[in-house]
């Protein structure tokens, strides 16, 4: 059982999209794509550097855009699709709930209602990986779990001076990694982005899903595209439990994970968690061969 993941904020790279440009048609769909997001995908998937790409308004759109131009070049059929956080919109889009066009509109407006919501209080967020009493910790700094991904791995989200605070008394044994993100995600500091997401929610008529969809609110997968869409506009205050997706795809019975552009992160944490399950990350077209070996 094959399974297609969209990768979230903080997985781009600078240059990450330029050796997929040599594929036939692919500059050609970001090209019409960036009409559709207000935004140069192609410059800022080539020349930008890690600043400019790191703005919310801009990474979202190009991680969704990204992670859909990888699914077609790929052309799998997969059993499970998932996303992490705004990687939600690609998979939304290739379970058929929306069409790509629709998914890019909408994270257009969500990256720029969650930059908006960033520039109130200056926020961040901070993985932590391994540790004892973790959430304990978070707590007593005031900090949000922002993103619970499994494998050891907890990303807490808050204010800078609460993250200061965290890294000066870590929980024992825990690594703590920054991340090249813009506010804290998946908190109460992005309500206020929430209602704006619905707005530009209002007009669209979700399928429900051709195959079988994950949400991140708790792993389960959601059969009605208008439950799906729901999910995805109060997520962006809400955590993360990738753990619990993780847990649905091993009760599923999933044996191959192929992780879309720009991959890594989610196979990483598919190796830690879900044993015995074969994954590629797709990084460059060079790795399209081997994740179609999975599909067959």
């Amino acid at each position: 059982m094959l399974v297609l993941v969209a990768p979230g904020q903080g997985a781009q790279t600078p240059g990450f999209l330029t050796p997929w440009l040599e594929l036939p048609g692919l500059a050609d769909r970001l090209s019409a794509w960036s009409d559709v997001v207000e935004l140069d995908l192609i410059a800022y998937g080539t020349t930008a550097d890690a600043d400019a790409i790191r703005d919310t308004a801009v990474a979202q759109p190009l991680l969704v855009a990204a992670s859909l131009a990888a699914a077609e070049a790929l052309g799998a059929k997969p059993d499970l699709l998932a996303g992490h956080s705004v990687g939600e919109l690609a998979a939304a889009a290739l379970a058929g709930v929306i069409t790509p066009e629709q998914a890019l509109a909408l994270v257009r407006e969500r990256g720029r209602a969650m930059a908006k919501a960033a520039a109130v209080t200056k926020t961040g967020m901070t993985a932590v990986l391994g540790g004892v009493d973790v959430l304990e910790a978070l707590d007593k700094h005031g900090l949000t779990p922002a993103n619970i991904n499994g494998a050891g791995q907890i990303v807490a989200g808050g204010t800078l001076e609460q993250l200061a605070a965290f890294k000066e008394e870590p929980p024992v044994r825990a690594r703590l990694m920054p991340l090249s993100v813009a506010g804290a995600f998946h908190t109460v500091h992005m309500a206020p982005a929430v209602e704006e997401l619905r707005r530009a929610a209002e007009g669209l008529t979700p399928q429900d899903p051709g195959v079988k969809l994950l949400s991140n609110a708790d792993g389960a997968v959601v059969t009605s595209g208008a439950a799906f869409v729901e999910r995805l506009i109060n997520q962006v205050s809400n955590p993360v439990r990738w753990d619990l997706c993780m847990e649905t795809m091993a009760a599923e019975g999933v044996t191959a994970m192929i992780e879309l552009l720009p991959g890594g992160t989610l196979t990483g944490l598919a190796k830690r968690a879900l044993k015995g399950v074969d994954t590629v990350a797709l990084k460059t077209p060079d790795d399209l061969d081997a994740a179609r070996e999975l599909t067959k």
